[in-house]
């Protein structure tokens, strides 16, 4: 049978939970270890090494309907637009580059079908660096899951509602919410219409919550506003196909039922949704910009204190107060590498080019920032109080420059001309 509860969530951002979708799935106390109740298979799903620190330690048990071991050989999967570190097809390239919207697709495709690489840097089998993809889809994931044991995947949805159906829950995310799923758990992913988004495929430390620092104990993303659904699981006999990502490649098997039948779960691996309009932005009431750093949604630490694997950063509806300062995004060049995306509304230091859909990538010590007409608009403003609305954009800011794929180099959505943006400006009356 397919069970067709609709979507329920519990509350806080890597706790340890314990959901069961029949009484009685879960083991309590010392009466599992031997026979796991109602005939079920444990499993354990490991996201750190078995001896990683306790706070840092993350692993699920899983109680399914059958073992997850239970297929056969994996083959390549011909989808041929997916990538992973090191990214060695283009040459390193320090261009600013900007795309036009990933453009849907004419014939049926699902998310793994409309799943395409942008760039990304380090090495999935060393466990450092990104990898970033674009997809679109018309159609729902049909008898098949989709998983990857390269990394943790970052979702990001930027045009229609889609289902993430995952062996621990269901999770229903639209524009403006953002789907963490970690390495290893398997998903299929429905659609009602056309969908597009951004994923960040992190092979780096799972993403954790910000410190804080002088902000103190409140402020940007407040664990109990991420989602962790509660355990749903299929009981479907038909032939379903495992598509998984490794070394870079898509491998597929076929079990002979679906795979997503988890009955009950505990622990603290698991997917998870976060609606980014909850965050609470930070912001200078007196003068000067602050770093974009107090956008911080998530963080993958490095091995170098401060210098993340990679940050997603949000740019949300906000009030804008400060005086005697320049108010969008100053000039500037950083040490780190910033893939940005749109996801509705308008950038505010972009006048036109950056599409809902599109993206950007600026790499280390790039100059960028505003243009010519942002930067007019901005310096004659009159500096009153301003809420920025109707806009929600993003970045995802790595250490390491990011290496573009061949694909994302030569496609027509490469828009050449994007160094015109910084063409206007006049020398300064101190020449």
């Amino acid at each position: 049978m397919t069970r067709s509860n609709a979507p329920a969530y519990q509350s806080g951002f890597a706790n340890h939970f314990a959901t069961e979708a029949v009484d009685g799935a879960l083991p309590v106390g010392r009466n599992s270890p031997q026979r796991p109740a109602l005939g079920l298979y444990a499993e354990q799903l490991s996201g750190t090494a078995f001896t990683a620190p306790r706070d840092h330690n993350l692993r699920s048990w899983l109680y399914r309907l059958r073992p997850s071991a239970q297929h056969g050989p994996y083959q390549p999967f011909a989808q041929g637009r997916v990538r992973s570190g090191p990214f060695t097809e283009t040459p390193p390239n320090p261009n600013r580059m900007r795309w036009d919207p990933l453009p849907m697709p004419d014939q049926p495709t699902d998310w793994v079908e409309g799943l395409t690489t942008y760039g990304g840097n380090g090495c999935a089998d060393s466990g450092t660096g990104v990898g970033v993809h674009l997809y679109v889809a018309n159609r729902s994931m049909v008898d098949r899951v989709f998983y990857s044991a390269d990394g943790e995947l970052l979702i990001v949805p930027q045009q229609g509602t889609q289902r993430f159906v995952t062996e621990m829950g269901l999770i229903e995310a639209a524009p403006g919410h953002i789907v963490v799923i970690p390495r290893g758990v398997r998903f299929r992913v429905e659609v009602d219409g056309e969908a597009r988004g951004y994923v960040c495929e992190n092979y780096g430390a799972p993403f954790r919550l910000p410190d804080l620092g002088p902000i103190g104990s409140n402020g940007l993303a407040n664990p109990r506003d991420f989602e962790t659904p509660v355990a749903w699981f299929e009981d479907v006999d038909r032939p379903t196909q495992c598509v998984q990502k490794y070394g870079g490649q898509l491998w597929a098997t076929t079990f002979d039922h679906s795979p997503l039948d988890v009955v009950a779960w505990h622990g603290n691996y698991a997917p998870c949704r976060y609606d980014t309009a909850r965050f609470n932005t930070i912001g200078t009431v007196s003068f000067d910009h602050p770093d974009p750093s107090i956008f911080t949604v998530l963080t993958s630490p490095s091995d170098t204190p401060g210098t993340a694997n990679c940050d997603f950063v949000i740019f949300p509806p906000r009030w804008m107060v400060a005086e005697d300062t320049f108010r969008p995004p100053w000039f500037h060049r950083n040490v780190m590498s910033e893939f940005m995306g749109l996801i509705f509304g308008e950038y505010d230091a972009k006048a036109g080019g950056f599409a809902p859909g599109g993206a950007s990538l600026h790499n280390r010590m790039s100059g960028h920032g505003p243009d010519q007409a942002s930067w007019d608009g901005a310096t004659k403003a009159e500096l009153k109080p301003h809420k920025i609305e109707n806009t929600l954009a993003f970045m995802f800011e790595t250490r390491m420059p990011i290496r573009t794929t061949q694909w994302a180099e030569q496609t027509p959505l490469m828009q050449l001309d994007y160094d015109d943006c910084w063409t206007g400006f006049q020398k300064g009356a101190a020449g």
